[in-house]
């Protein structure tokens, strides 16, 4: 197998127990198409300047399941992480030049929305998500009828060790998926109500947050919030991924994508809020389900944004016709953050602070979902 030589972080990183794998993006068929690339943290603060809060007092009345983000002024992005413990082997360059950005003050849910959040939401309105959807031919030409069915992607692990090359080895998209059913038919949310909602498209997460009087974080809020308070710091919690041996995030442990230990309890979502907050008292900011941002994706947004002189205030990213994914040209693409039950460091380090992804917004899976936020 490719790749079978440990990088250097693995005889201490705990996620790393078996053989060492290489990254390789997502390639997905025209149905389905879902890439992820991001940038990690470091371990380190010396490109990152302090986090000033706002000032001033915290509003009375906290909406329901909400927490106050106070806003003010960070360094977003990340530095090469290679060579750090537990670091990955990419150069995460999309998530640099490091820079100054201001935000303001904003409410955001506590959690991922829920699948009992999501019913409700459902049952008040109708609504029914993309990938409950009929696809239209003319969206996909080329696909043959038969395949024009509802559905959604799984990640559906093959039983044994696979090269990395091809991610068609661990997803497929599986007719009847939705979040209703999120592996497909034959499953449901029994023993779920409390799980991040999952199989949602970028529509879908715009739509929710609209009815709930609320609105999708940008990437710039969505960070600032997830640092909570710290800079520069590789997880929500820290610098150690494991600090006395405690696993603090829902990834994945063991050897891609056969072999999930389960060391941290989960072998896909857990429950909302199966850790501990971060200084913010947001949970699951690290891992779980990767969450929406509003977003569109450049790998240059940072470049393109960035001052020498000052803070960028509340950026909110690229214009949908300048997205460009360079692996994907002419698909333009939504900002994901926070990683999931499926990163590790041995291909996808992505639950590390300042990293990004991006996928179609056309597209969920079943380790996608979201949560929101609501302005003062």
């Amino acid at each position: 197998m490719k790749g079978s030589q440990p990088h250097a972080c693995q005889p201490a990183c705990p996620c790393a127990q078996d053989e060492a794998v290489r990254f390789a993006a997502p390639i997905l068929p025209a149905l389905c198409l879902f890439v992820l690339t991001g940038a990690a943290g470091s371990a380190s603060e010396g490109d990152f300047g302090p986090t000033q809060e706002n000032a001033g007092p915290v509003p009375a009345a906290a909406p329901a399941g909400m927490v106050w983000i106070p806003g003010g002024e960070f360094s977003m992005g990340c530095k090469d992480p290679r060579g750090d413990l537990c670091g990955g082997n990419e150069p995460m360059s999309d998530a640099r030049p490091i820079h100054r950005v201001r935000v303001d003050a904003f409410w955001m849910d506590r959690t991922e929305v829920t699948n009992a959040e999501f019913a409700r939401f459902v049952e008040a309105t109708g609504y029914v998500t993309v990938a409950e959807r009929p696809l239209r031919p003319e969206d996909f030409p080329g696909v043959p009828r038969e395949n024009l069915v509802p559905g959604s992607v799984v990640f559906t692990p093959p039983d044994h060790a696979v090269p990395l090359t091809n991610a068609l080895r661990w997803w497929s998209f599986v007719p009847g998926a939705n979040w209703r059913q999120p592996t497909g038919p034959g499953s449901d949310l029994k023993g779920r109500e409390n799980h991040p909602v999952v199989h949602i498209a970028h529509e879908d997460a715009e739509t929710y947050a609209r009815w709930a009087s609320k609105r999708l974080p940008t990437e710039a809020e969505w960070e600032f919030a997830a640092r909570g308070g710290r800079a520069g710091q590789a997880y929500p919690w820290g610098n150690e991924l494991t600090p006395d041996g405690r696993w603090l995030a829902n990834i994945w442990e063991g050897g891609f994508p056969h072999a999930n230990s389960k060391a941290d309890g989960f072998a896909d979502t857990a429950p909302v809020a199966s850790f501990p907050a971060n200084g913010y008292g947001l949970h699951d900011v690290a891992g779980n389900v990767w969450e929406w941002c509003s977003d569109w994706y450049r790998p240059d947004a940072y470049a393109r944004q960035a001052r020498a002189d000052a803070a960028v205030a509340n950026p909110t990213g690229p214009a949908q016709a300048d997205s460009f994914d360079p692996q994907e040209p002419g698909q333009a693409k939504r900002v994901q953050r926070g990683g999931s039950f499926l990163c590790t460091d041995l291909y996808c380090t992505r639950y590390m602070l300042g990293t990004r992804g991006k996928g179609a917004p056309d597209t969920g899976s079943n380790h996608v979902g979201f949560r929101c936020i609501r302005s003062p």
